[in-house]
């Protein structure tokens, strides 16, 4: 207490809760440290920066050759092939299942207030929209490497199965970050047109897709942006493009050659970083 009747304001104590979560964080990164049998002392030593620096010694510096050159500029339009054809794949594949994953599009919500549907139509509706949740989770849950095996064991070796393993795996995931713009959509434009008497195709059309498509337009572009990524490293399983020819310059221990592979990965990714950005700026 201190003159004038003022109160000192109390110290607020640490909440148990925050303390347990506290420790609880440090007890799972002490074990997963130990899990993966890190040993920042081996990375860091002088064998083994030794061993790093005459490995990148030997990178350097990189092939220049016609051969190498053509070879690497083979590769990397088939990688921005295999990329953009995959995500158009992609698109496809996502729009009608985020759309069968809509709830207020099929069974509930500002469409159905007044009439929702009961009996068998109800249930036919969750069917609908349960199996195209379970779809995109499979879609999703396998990465692009693996469906790349498992396409490489279907169609062969080549740049097709890259096109599969990014479409599939990509559909996925677009199907539902588009379901979940469907979710939040404005309800008043729905409801106004659902009061002049337009039907429910009709209200799809011009009110739910007019608000959630800049949001479809970013989030394929974004995932175009990352698919350039993917389609290089699952070359290294045979899905063609600059992954494969990395594969077999690592393999026969072209390190010079490795290297000019390497800078082409950078470059095409940087273009089209710079091509989705644009893309995204006339179009979002």
């Amino acid at each position: 207490m201190t003159g004038g009747g003022a109160r000192v304001a109390a110290v607020p104590r640490p909440r148990t809760a925050g303390w347990l979560t506290a420790a609880a964080f440090v007890v799972l990164l002490v074990w997963s440290y130990r899990g993966t049998q890190i040993d920042l002392g081996a990375l860091v030593g002088g064998e083994a920066m030794r061993q790093i620096g005459g490995y990148l010694a030997k990178l350097f510096p990189p092939d220049l050759s016609a051969p190498t050159l053509r070879a690497a500029g083979v590769g990397a339009v088939e990688t921005f092939a295999i990329s953009f054809v995959g995500s158009l794949l992609a698109v496809l594949i996502a729009f009608p299942l985020a759309l069968a994953t809509d709830r207020s599009l099929l069974y509930r919500g500002v469409l159905y207030e007044g009439r929702p549907p009961a009996g068998a139509r109800r249930a036919v509706r969750v069917g609908v929209y349960a199996g195209a949740k379970a779809v995109l989770n499979v879609l999703r849950t396998i990465p692009e490497i693996v469906w790349a095996l498992l396409f490489v064991f279907m169609v062969g070796l080549g740049p097709f199965p890259g096109v599969l393993a990014l479409g599939f795996h990509t559909g996925g995931v677009l199907g539902k970050l588009f379901g979940e713009v469907l979710e939040d959509v404005d309800p008043r434009p729905l409801e106004a047109l659902q009061s002049t008497g337009a039907s429910r195709l009709r209200i799809l059309l011009y009110g739910v897709l007019p608000q959630a498509m800049p949001q479809f337009v970013a989030y394929a572009l974004y995932r175009w942006e990352v698919n350039i990524r993917a389609a290089a490293i699952m070359g290294l399983v045979g899905a063609g493009g600059l992954g494969q020819r990395i594969h077999f310059a690592i393999s026969l221990f072209l390190e010079r050659e490795l290297l000019t592979l390497i800078l082409a990965i950078y470059v095409i990714v940087t273009l089209v970083d710079a091509l989705s950005a644009y893309l995204r700026s006339k179009l979002v």
